[in-house]
């Protein structure tokens, strides 16, 4: 197979979503496996909707993820090619005007409904005699522009679904350029598909009928026809579609709520396949598990309780090299040490400023049992402290007090982090300190 050109291709007219994450990762990783070429494409037709600051936040969201495009397109800087090619279409007899409006094209439809027959467009413009146009015209109508389908089935072996087809008999001549002369989707994403060379479009399989369709542009333009793959659409854990308003999925509110890249592309591509969905830490590994035949014909379900989940298996296996700088940025210290003290007990990095918070302090001590706290402070380790000093501690504990297990644990990580649960004390510790925890053994706020 030669080296593989593909294109990911949003709208900036808002936030990506985990479901835009799932076409975008499976197009990068694919092409990043084959050696092939990662290109953005900002479908920005729709000139007032769509906003330069989306389109940058595009491009972020992308460098988060770790698959940052090899070339970035922006449909607004091609109209003259996409003029051209309904041109081309045009004098080929393709593409031809129609007058109607959207009220009259909507009884026609309800008209067609009631009397049993499929809603499809009559193809009543193509009777329009020339004077019949220009009396329209002169009322002051411009004319939609359709494209004229051939009524046979159109059929294409779908990387994931197998073998499609779409009986173009079936659909109705579909509008590629409206009455102000912009253009819908479907004219300018086969005119970029063939000018870039696109080798595979991988895409949700709501556009599975609308590949028929762009396979009849394909080839009334002279164009080769990509290899096409129709992954399975994400939903919620309700089975909710996903969408631009659902912000809390976006991934900018994803990448804020401090969970890690890894942990989103991992479930974005996994979910729905027949590979277990599990934290995948390398890109490059992630990359070798997709294949197309193996995902599923069902919606997948993006469950946000296995998102956190996935994140704090991730978070409990980073190096502190990997997240030095973060914990800086968050004003956590303590270095290495802390850092294995604590990560197994986050769910994400972030999380560990409450614990850095318990280290330094100041906390408000519980003293849950006033005879095992005084007798920690009588029997106090001298310094230097090391993660061997909770062992002995403890023990000397166990013979002055006689208490053992829970009945003495819990009093000491009570009045020593002011929390019931937590970090291994032997590793905590060391970092609280002898002046700190002896403080705080009489009650203190330290």
């Amino acid at each position: 197979m030669n080296a593989p050109i593909v294109r990911f291709a949003p709208s900036p007219t808002g936030l990506l979503h985990i479901g835009n994450a799932r076409t975008a990762l499976l197009n990068a990783l694919f092409a990043r496996r084959e050696g092939g070429t990662f290109i953005l494409r900002l479908d920005d037709t729709d000139l007032e909707r769509s906003k330069p600051e989306y389109a940058a936040a595009i491009e972020e969201d992308l460098r988060w993820l770790k698959i940052p495009p090899d070339v970035v397109v922006r449909q607004s800087d091609r109209f003259d090619r996409y003029r051209a090619a309904a041109e081309r279409l045009k004098a080929a007899g393709r593409l031809y005007a129609c007058y109607e409006t959207a009220e009259e094209l909507e009884y026609r439809r309800k008209r067609q409904l009631s009397r049993g027959l499929p809603p499809i467009y009559d193809r009543a413009a193509l009777r329009l005699a020339a004077d019949e146009k220009a009396k329209l015209e002169a009322q002051g109508r411009r004319p939609h522009w359709r494209f004229l389908l051939d009524h046979r089935a159109v059929s294409w072996p779908d990387l994931v679904r197998g073998e499609a087809h779409v009986d173009c008999a079936s659909l109705s001549d579909p509008v590629l350029v409206r009455e102000d002369g912009s253009y819908l989707y479907t004219l300018p994403s086969v005119v970029d598909d063939i000018e870039l060379g696109v080798t595979h479009v991988i895409r949700g399989e709501d556009h599975v009928t609308n590949t028929a369709v762009q396979i009849q542009i394909f080839e009334a333009l002279g164009g080769a026809v990509p290899r096409f793959a129709h992954h399975n659409l994400l939903t919620t854990a309700s089975g909710e579609g996903l969408s631009k308003r659902l912000g809390h999925l976006s991934l900018r509110s994803l990448r804020e709520a401090g969970l890690e890249p890894e942990a989103v592309a991992s479930l974005a591509v996994l979910v729905g396949s027949a590979e277990a969905v599990r934290p995948v830490k390398d890109i490059r590994e992630l990359a070798r598990l997709i294949d197309f035949s193996h995902i599923s014909r069902a919606p997948a379900k993006f469950d946000e309780t296995e998102l956190q989940q996935l994140n704090a298996r991730l978070v409990h296996e980073l190096s502190f090299a990997e997240v030095a700088d973060r914990l800086a940025a968050l004003g956590v210290r303590g270095g290495e040490a802390f850092w294995l003290a604590v990560r197994t007990n986050l769910s994400k990095v972030s999380d560990a400023v409450e614990w850095w918070s318990v280290v330094e302090g100041p906390i408000t001590p519980v003293i849950q049992d006033e005879a095992v706290v005084r007798a920690a402070r009588q029997h106090l380790p001298p310094p230097p402290w090391t993660e061997a000093t909770w062992k002995a501690w403890t023990e000397a504990l166990k013979q002055a007090t006689g208490a053992k297990g829970r009945a003495l644990f819990m009093p000491l990580r009570l009045a020593l982090t002011g929390r019931d649960h937590g970090p291994e004390l032997a590793h905590l510790l060391p970092l609280i300190g002898p002046e700190r925890a002896g403080r705080r053994l009489m009650g203190e706020a330290a």
